[in-house]
């Protein structure tokens, strides 16, 4: 028998074999300062769009004040306790109401964590039983979550109706010879991407096939949607959707989550979902805040025409100077670059040491091999000139790329404080 510490200290993992190379700067880089786009990395000033912070709440003064008034009225510790036991507070009560009514659900539970939300969702939502249906490109929480179940799933190509209705003949039969239902689960708004989950053409299939839907919008609360209640309502199928779940850490630029469906629905969660019933309430900053940022969120409908304007001046002047930035419907503004994993570090390195500018870089297994995804995220907070500035970046290292600049050398010297 070997010490289980063996192959942890040999086999460090898909992203953890880059870690000396790569840590403090292309993972766990220190951005630094107010957030906002031009913040401090490795020492100087960039350009950063690499903060989901979409529609600039994150250091809006009303926000930065209702989180400070809160902090000094409760302190960081109030309530003690998971919210079954002593943890429940009339704004945690009011915090679910508002958003329950925001998207147009019967009721809301607020949840500590998205991801961890997510994970523990599908856990109590299915048994044995059921068989999950899911889009293959699923978030990382969702197909977690659905590692805790030990039925059934399957799985059907991203955005593809047509196998999906298929999967859902086949899971049909399966959940009716074992006394269970069928959950499909897809996402409003793809975060690497950008594109859209067919959220109208899947509530057809409703027609057809008895089945609940499960929509994670995490990046489509607050962006998506004429009021901004997300990728169901852009499409006028709120109503379909089953169960809506997002988080705070996107639009809302907080911490939290929560999940909206019928009262019923929301009360099993309440008591079933065991990363809530066992783990600590919210703050009260963190709810108090939250409650003025749907605020803002709800009654400043210039912060989304606002970061809707940028997003559309980068979107559109990426594809006039010939830049592939896929199917992207949404904010989530990729750019693919043809190369390997030297080119596109080196590219990075050049734009943010040369050109002052921060954006994440994708890479396999996430896109294909020899494929370079640069991802971009827009706020309402970003100007203009931002926009033009990246622009003219995005032109030159294009060309460094073409003429095979980056390959040279192998990975370039990177200067790490």
């Amino acid at each position: 028998m070997s010490d289980i510490f063996n192959k942890i200290r040999t086999e460090k993992g898909p992203l953890g074999r880059y870690q000396e190379q790569a840590h403090g700067y292309f993972t766990f880089p220190k951005l630094e300062g107010e957030i906002k786009p031009r913040m401090i990395f490795n020492g100087k000033e960039v350009l950063t769009w690499s903060l989901n912070n979409y529609l600039g709440l994150a250091n809006h003064p009303e926000v930065r004040k209702a989180d400070a008034e809160a902090a000094a009225e409760y302190g960081m510790a109030y309530p003690m306790g998971a919210r079954m036991m002593s943890g429940q507070t009339k704004y945690h009560e009011e915090l679910e109401r508002k958003l329950a009514k925001f998207v147009e659900k019967e009721d809301a539970f607020l949840l500590n964590f998205g991801y961890q939300g997510m994970v523990s969702i599908i856990d109590s939502l299915v048994d044995r039983r059921d068989v999950i249906v899911y889009d293959s490109e699923s978030h990382a929480c969702i197909l977690d979550g659905m590692r805790l179940h030990i039925g059934k799933r399957f799985v059907f190509p991203h955005n593809d109706i047509e196998k999906l209705d298929k999967q859902l003949e086949r899971a049909s039969k399966i959940a009716e010879r074992q006394g269970g239902g069928v959950m499909v689960i897809t996402e409003g708004v793809f975060g690497m991407a950008g594109d859209l989950g067919h959220l109208h053409e899947i509530a057809k299939l409703k027609s057809k096939h008895n089945f609940r839907l499960l929509v994670d919008d995490a990046h489509g609360f607050g962006t998506m949607g004429e009021t901004g209640a997300g990728t169901g309502e852009h499409y006028d199928v709120q109503d379909e959707i089953d169960v809506y779940f997002s988080t705070f850490a996107k639009s809302m630029a907080g911490i939290g989550a929560f999940v909206a469906a019928d009262k019923d629905i929301v009360d099993f969660l309440r008591y079933n979902m065991r990363s809530q019933t066992f783990a600590k309430s919210l703050p009260m900053p963190m709810v108090k805040g939250a409650l003025k940022r749907l605020e803002l969120l709800q009654n400043k409908p210039e912060l989304k025409a606002n970061l809707w304007k940028v997003v559309d001046a980068l979107q559109s002047g990426l594809k006039e100077r010939g830049f592939n930035i896929g199917e992207t419907e949404s904010c989530v503004t990729p750019v693919y670059f043809e190369g390997g994993l030297i080119e596109g570090t080196n590219c990075v390195i050049d734009l943010r040491e040369n050109y002052s500018i921060f954006c994440s870089i994708v890479v396999y297994p996430v896109v294909p091999k020899d494929t370079i995804m640069l991802r971009l995220i827009p706020t309402a907070v970003h100007s203009l000139d931002d926009v033009n500035e990246t622009l003219e970046a995005f032109s030159v290292i294009r060309d460094k790329l073409a003429a095979g600049e980056y390959a040279k050398g192998g990975l370039r010297n990177m200067s790490i404080a």
